[in-house]
């Protein structure tokens, strides 16, 4: 017998097809913590005690009641790296494995930041409107370059080391704060993210959410930054402050935003809207469709393995 497996997010029907060959799947997606839970809760109200194995991501996680819902648990997974919303505490005091899709997805979330902070320095979305309207390279202030800038990078895990590395085809000076130095690396580090902003001309946020990097990025980092600085976030929309954005925005105190994520989605940042300098796109830096394949197969690696009774690939740190 198949073990059963519920499924909090979305999935393609190629994907559902694929999981559907190793597991009796229960197809429920919600939509995002704070928003409609509704799919997921009625399964585990339904079918709570047969389920084995919990398949979700960072935004969605898996609270510490519908953990306790679920007696006979054994799993828990996230399509991506993140993991914030899980409450993996508690999973573990009832001996539940936890694991996550780190390395799926780094070079398609590499990539994204550094497609949006060119954007946003050169201002390509007003540049791509205003041309459809007449708009000549005469009638506009120049727009900064990017190349021998100083790139600041708030957590240099696998993905901040992979947009450092492309960082430097752009001959960028990087920096970086972090909970603690890295050996492996000569960048410059920052023991202040205030510092670390001062330094800079673009700050890239790349570090986990959860409570305790909640609105690390504030006005007082934002005002360190500049009136020449560019935010970029690729990382989880709660790291970033968005009202203080907005006001460092109207107030000129930073030159552009680049946002991936932001708080509330998939709600869009209304205060945010008005700007052409705040660059947008719908959390999809780690979306493509071979990072989403990737992401699925760590998946069934990962419970291929243990149900065999062996180490998971990525388990949660």
């Amino acid at each position: 017998m198949k073990p059963l497996l519920l499924v909090l997010v979305f999935l393609s029907e190629e994907h559902r097809a694929l999981v559907s060959e190793r597991f009796e799947m229960i197809y429920a997606p919600n939509e995002g913590l704070g928003a409609d839970r509704s799919n997921g809760a009625a399964q585990i109200a339904a079918r709570g005690r047969d389920i084995r194995v919990v398949l979700t991501n960072g935004t969605n996680g898996l609270l510490a009641e519908e953990i306790d819902a679920l007696p006979s648990l054994e799993l828990i997974c996230t399509v991506g790296v993140g993991y914030e919303n899980v409450a993996v505490a508690h999973a573990r005091a009832r001996g539940i494995a936890v694991a996550n899709a780190a390395g799926t997805n780094d070079e398609c979330v590499a990539d994204h930041a550094m497609m949006i902070l060119p954007a946003a320095v050169r201002r390509l979305p007003f540049l791509n409107s205003g041309v459809r309207h007449g708009l000549w390279r005469d009638d506009i202030p120049r727009p900064p370059h990017v190349s021998f800038r100083r790139l600041g990078i708030l957590g240099l895990g696998a993905i901040g080391r992979k947009i450092a590395h492309r960082a430097r085809g752009f001959h960028m000076e990087i920096g970086y704060h972090n909970r603690s130095r890295r050996a492996d690396c000569d960048y410059r580090y920052f023991d202040d993210l205030q510092g670390l902003a001062q330094w800079c001309d673009f700050l890239v946020v790349a570090a986990p959410g959860g409570a305790d990097t909640r609105h690390i990025v504030n006005a007082r980092v934002l005002d360190a930054l500049g009136p020449g600085g560019v935010l970029v976030n690729i990382a989880r929309g709660s790291l970033v402050d968005t009202e203080a954005v907005a006001a460092a925005l109207r107030d000129g105190r930073i030159m552009a935003a680049a946002l991936d994520v932001y708080e509330g989605e998939p709600t869009p940042p209304a205060s945010l809207l008005e700007f052409d300098n705040a660059v947008l796109t719908p959390h999809i830096a780690g979306i493509s469709p071979e990072a989403i394949h990737a992401s699925v197969q760590r998946f069934l690696d990962n419970a291929e393995r243990h149900f065999a009774g062996q180490p998971l690939i990525s388990p949660v740190p």
